[in-house]
């Protein structure tokens, strides 16, 4: 594999995949590496119902395929490898990976983001054992059982109506007195009779013997404490940037993501950045393949001049 190239993409996801798509439209010799599997966050999702030109909705995991497809279509290389690190080297920017370094006029960071966890006892024993952060993933393993799932954003409300396909009930554990889901999701979930929810509710710890089998619970407003019967807990209460790796090379905010400009520009000329991992992202497909083709017509025109 050719070590230097014009452009760099970090990340397979929807941000990466359309920048590389548009890069190598434009014959810019382009690399991406991804540590995991293209798609991204898409992967975990059983069914995407928003993504223009898909009116019956499409599997998460068939649309990070087609769109990795459409851009090795017209040249992109892939390599899968964890990137370690970015140094500038005079106008070159040189990406450290576990597969070697590479150099690159220019540089698009869309590495994403990655789950939160609870942090609570039990959580990290009981992971694969009854807990899980993929309701796509796991929620076949747990059918005619009851199972909770600790969030109330987008991305739980999808996973708790997702879960109610295989689940025998799906209890929302949510530390406020509201969802913060969109409005339609909200519909959805509370008109769906597997739901039930638990508000000002908290899980303190996860319990069990080989599996899952019980949450201790409490009361954010009250104090109570109580025990929750259940054979799985799903885990959705948020993300965090994957940019350990740009400690010190790039400016990030107090939550850990990168500023750009409208043009995915960072404060560091030829490095852009992408979708999840940008502060103030939307955090939807759509906008993260925006992001992708809007960083790619910009790095284009950084390397041409």
């Amino acid at each position: 594999m050719n070590n230097e190239y014009e452009l760099v993409i970090i990340g397979g996801g929807p941000a990466g995949l359309t920048a590389g798509l548009y890069a190598s439209r434009a014959r810019l010799n382009t690399l991406l590496i991804e540590k995991g599997v293209v798609g991204g966050q898409i992967m975990n999702a059983e069914q995407v119902e928003n993504y223009p030109g898909f009116p019956k909705g499409i599997g998460g995991l068939e649309l990070g395929q087609l769109m990795h497809q459409q851009a090795t279509k017209f040249g992109l290389e892939t390599l899968f490898a964890e990137v370690t690190g970015i140094k500038l080297q005079g106008e070159q920017k040189v990406v450290t990976t576990t597969e070697g370094n590479f150099t690159a006029k220019a540089v698009i960071i869309a590495s994403g983001s990655e789950q939160l966890k609870l942090g609570i006892p039990g959580e990290e024993e009981f992971t694969g054992k009854g807990v899980s952060y993929c309701a796509a993933c796991d929620a076949y393993f747990f059918r005619e059982k009851p199972v909770a799932i600790a969030g109330g954003g987008n991305a739980a409300i999808s996973e708790a109506l997702q879960l109610t396909k295989f689940a025998s009930k799906v209890i929302v554990i949510h530390r406020r007195d509201q969802l913060r889901a969109t409005p339609i999701l909200q519909e959805k979930a509370f008109a769906e009779p597997k739901i039930e929810f638990l508000w000002n509710t908290v899980v303190e710890e996860i319990e069990g013997e080989d599996l899952v089998n019980r949450l201790r619970l409490r009361n954010v407003i009250t104090d109570e404490k109580s025990t929750l019967d259940i054979a799985g807990i799903f885990v959705s209460v948020g993300f965090k940037p994957n940019t350990d790796y740009l400690k010190g090379a790039l400016p990030l905010d107090a939550a850990g993501y990168i500023t750009t400009n409208e043009k995915m520009e960072t404060e560091i000329p030829g490095i852009f950045a992408t979708g999840n991992i940008r502060s103030n992202s939307i955090r939807q497909v759509i906008a993260a393949a925006g992001d992708g083709a809007t960083a790619a017509t910009y790095a284009e025109r950084f390397i041409t001049g």
